[in-house]
């Protein structure tokens, strides 16, 4: 057990002060080649003085990731355990893959200077054959199959084929929904950070080293890059980080089987993502009225007058009781 915690501790804290540093030389390199968040009109007013803030900061953090992922697997080659490591180095790849669609987004809103980037209908193209493969992998090597362990009542659901496109779904909604979260200073980092608090326990009492290095990078990663995105935030992780963090949560409950877990967890990011679609429903439903003074819901709050310490806050909080009814749905 002291061999398992000694571990993590050096795992997180590594992958915290190359995060840390990776930012720090980051952000300049990114204000030099004027790659700074444009504010739609349409966002909150007060958003506008955030303008020319530099994003795709999730580049630090997702580089100090790799390089720590890369030790890890070169330290299990060496103890002859590399095979059982298949379905973390997968879920490692997801996460990065979808990190690579985020940056492409970035890049292509830079380059052309405008607030969208990729169309909705490609990145969720790109998402969705991301997500395919990697279900399609873990199935194929024996990893997952198709049943999904029901939590609470100790039983199992056999979805059949339906596990695929189910899998596909919660894999591709949650992970936007961790792009929607990132829309003010501070939100996402902190909500990861208390989901890596509780894979983290997982890992302790499952002594699971694949759990451990991804709890260690959600720890490390999102505590480093808070330093530099609290309030008022000096750089944003972009579609770059956001959509790597989401993957890497909800591929996370994949891997280790926690379907439904997964879900609960994710429960911030998933109804940050069912405001903006409830929001877009009624507004069509009803001719024109608005079930949110503005979607998704962080924003509504900020338009009722709420800072975003109050916000940041309030969505943590809502995370650590989504975390704890995790912790029993897990079963650990």
């Amino acid at each position: 057990m002291r061999e398992f915690g000694l571990e993590f501790f050096i795992t997180a804290i590594g992958v915290f002060l190359l995060t840390v540093l990776a930012e720090w030389r980051l952000i300049p390199v990114l204000r030099s080649h004027k790659a700074g968040q444009r504010i739609l009109e349409i966002g909150p007013r007060w958003h506008k003085a955030k303008e020319g803030t530099p994003t795709m900061g999730g580049i630090g953090f997702i580089l100090a990731a790799l390089i720590v992922s890369a030790v890890y697997f070169i330290v299990r080659a060496a103890r002859g355990t590399a095979p059982f490591e298949i379905p973390l180095a997968l879920t490692l790849a997801f996460a990065a893959a979808n990190g690579a669609i985020g940056f492409i987004d970035d890049y292509c809103k830079l380059v052309k200077k405008r607030n969208e980037g990729l169309t909705w209908y490609q990145k969720l193209t790109l998402q969705i054959a991301v997500a395919a493969a990697y279900v399609a992998v873990m199935r194929y090597t024996g990893f997952v199959d198709t049943s999904v362990d029901l939590p609470f009542i100790g039983r199992s659901l056999e979805l059949g084929p339906f596990f695929y496109p189910v899998s596909v779904v919660v894999l591709v909604g949650v992970i936007n929904g961790g792009n929607l979260t990132d829309g003010i200073d501070g939100l996402a980092s902190s909500v990861t950070f208390v989901i890596g608090g509780l894979f983290a326990l997982v890992a302790f009492v499952w002594r699971d080293h694949a759990v451990g290095l991804l709890s260690a990078i959600l720890l490390g990663a999102s505590l480093g890059f808070l330093i530099y995105n609290f309030h008022p935030a000096k750089v944003f992780m972009g579609d770059t980080g956001s959509l790597f963090l989401g993957a890497l949560v909800i591929g996370a409950a994949f891997m280790i089987r926690a379907h439904f877990a997964g879900l609960i967890v994710s429960g911030v990011f998933i109804f940050e993502m069912l405001s903006s679609f409830l929001q877009v429903a009624w507004f069509k439903l009803t001719g024109g009225k608005r079930l949110f003074k503005m979607a998704p819901f962080h924003h509504h709050l900020e338009k009722c007058g709420w800072n975003e310490y109050a916000i940041v806050a309030f969505f943590a909080a809502c995370e650590v009781v989504l975390c704890a009814v995790g912790w029993f749905a897990v079963g650990a």
